[in-house]
């Protein structure tokens, strides 16, 4: 297998890779409104766990997605990333660490439609200005380590719904992140491929990725070996002994 997912399962764990304490988002609306999207949320995830987060819309799972992601700031608490205080970064320093600890898999797949697959997968590295053939490389490394070896110069419109989510999951691992979060990643795929997709998330997480799973469906979630429940900005069915969200394992 190659490098591209095998290398975070050589990370030692000396602490958790999420760590969320008392974690608070409010948001202003107008002069006087304000709506409370989290409220004091305490989360531990460890290296290499499946975790999904569960909810209904506007339960709050997609803003500590966001918050975890490292694509909003808090309003209070705090959050460890991979033992690092986000709080203390600036703004530069915290887009280098999503993009060194965080590959994000969305619903939409996001690709760029006049792009072949291998460009899309290739082109977070031209951000960081990595030369043009390490590029190509990594990005062939990644897409066939999804199986996608021999569908990396055509285009999303020539790929299946499900084929293009690989080309997005690719992506998200170019950077080679400990972490992959994923929202509603089968939400636009039939049942089918959805299940597909599910089996590679499991395979990853067996290659030493943390996966972190939003979406409202059950059944889903189920694929994950711990599943935490959102409601009305809380996360229910805590362990306070433990500090960890409720457990569901799998067998």
């Amino acid at each position: 297998m190659s490098a591209v997912v095998a290398n975070p399962a050589a990370r030692p764990a000396a602490h958790p890779v999420i760590e969320t304490r008392a974690l608070s988002k409010v948001y202003s609306q107008g002069t006087e409104a304000e709506v409370v999207a989290l409220k004091g949320i305490d989360l531990r995830i460890e290296h290499g766990e499946f975790v999904a987060i569960m909810g209904p819309s506007g339960s709050g799972k997609s803003t500590l997605m966001n918050l975890i992601g490292c694509l909003d700031t808090p309003s209070s608490g705090t959050y460890l990333c991979d033992g690092v205080d986000v709080a203390t970064l600036d703004a530069e320093e915290r887009a280098v660490l999503r993009r060194d600890k965080i590959g994000f898999v969305f619903q939409g797949f996001n690709l760029l439609a006049r792009m072949s697959a291998l460009d899309n997968v290739a082109m977070p590295l031209s951000y960081a200005r990595t030369p043009v053939a390490e590029r190509r490389r990594r990005a062939s490394e990644a897409l066939a380590a999804v199986g996608l070896g021999e569908r990396m110069h055509h285009k999303p419109s020539e790929l299946s719904g499900g084929q293009q989510q690989r080309v997005a999951i690719a992506r998200a691992l170019i950077h080679q992140p400990p972490i992959i979060m994923a929202d509603e990643p089968t939400g636009a795929l039939d049942s089918r491929t959805g299940q597909e997709i599910l089996a590679l998330f499991e395979r990853l997480r067996s290659e030493g990725h943390t996966i972190i799973l939003i979406t409202h469906d059950a059944e889903v979630a189920a694929h994950a070996n711990r599943t935490c429940v959102m409601r009305d900005g809380e996360l229910h069915d805590s362990d306070p002994q433990a500090g960890h969200a409720h457990v569901e394992a799998k067998a």
